[in-house]
C-alpha cells in the first residue's frame, strides 16, 4: 500500500486474529441462548476436529522439513505451510475449542466433577503443546530448528495420545 505503511508483526496479526476468534465465538454464546445449545456444541466439536487435524499435520510437516537444506526451495515452502496452518487452522480452533468448550461446560455444569478437572487438565497440557509447536514454527522459519526428524516423529504422537485421552474422558466420565 503506501510508503509510510508499516507492516505489522506475525505476533501483532496472530493476536488479532485469536482476539476477533475468541469474541465471535464469546459473543455467539452469549447472545444464542438456550436454544443453540446443540449448534454450539456442533460448532466446539468442528473446533477440536479442527485444531487436532493440524496439531497431527504440523509435526509431520516439521519431519518432513528436517530433510530439506536450509535456504532451499523446499524449505522455504515448507515454512510458507506450516505458518499457514498455524495462523489460519490452528490457532483459530484452538481459541474457538476454548471459548466454546469452556461455555458449554458452565452451561452444563461440569466445574465440579472430577473427570472435567482431569480433561481441562489435558487440555491445558495440549495447549502447552500447541505452544512448543508455535515456537517451533518460529524456530524452523529461522532456520534454527534443535531437534532431530526422529524427535518430531515422537512429538508427532503427543496430541494423538492426549485426544485420546480427553475423549475418553468426556464419553466415559469415570469419575
Amino acid at each position: 500500500m503506501g510508503e509510510g505503511r508499516r507492516e505489522d508483526s506475525p505476533a501483532k496479526r496472530a493476536a488479532v486474529a485469536l482476539a476477533v476468534t475468541g469474541v465471535l465465538c464469546l459473543a455467539v454464546a452469549v447472545l444464542a441462548g438456550e436454544a443453540a445449545y446443540p449448534w454450539l456444541k456442533a460448532a466446539h466439536v468442528i473446533a477440536v476436529i479442527s485444531w487436532m487435524a493440524g496439531m497431527l499435520y504440523l509435526p509431520r510437516l516439521f519431519i518432513y522439513h528436517c530433510g530439506a537444506a536450509p535456504g532451499s526451495e523446499t524449505s522455504e515452502t515448507f515454512k510458507v505451510m506450516e505458518q499457514r496452518l498455524l495462523r489460519i487452522i490452528i490457532n483459530p480452533a484452538m481459541i474457538a475449542t476454548w471459548v466454546l468448550g469452556l461455555w458449554l461446560a458452565w452451561r452444563a455444569g461440569y466445574f465440579t466433577d472430577g473427570w472435567f478437572h482431569a480433561k481441562l487438565a489435558l487440555v491445558f497440557t495440549l495447549s502447552g503443546v500447541h505452544g512448543f509447536f508455535s515456537a517451533s514454527v518460529r524456530r524452523f522459519a529461522e532456520d534454527r530448528n534443535r531437534l532431530t526428524a526422529r524427535q518430531w516423529r515422537i512429538w508427532n504422537e503427543v496430541p494423538a495420545v492426549l485426544m485420546a485421552l480427553i475423549v475418553i474422558l468426556v464419553i466415559v466420565k469415570p469419575f
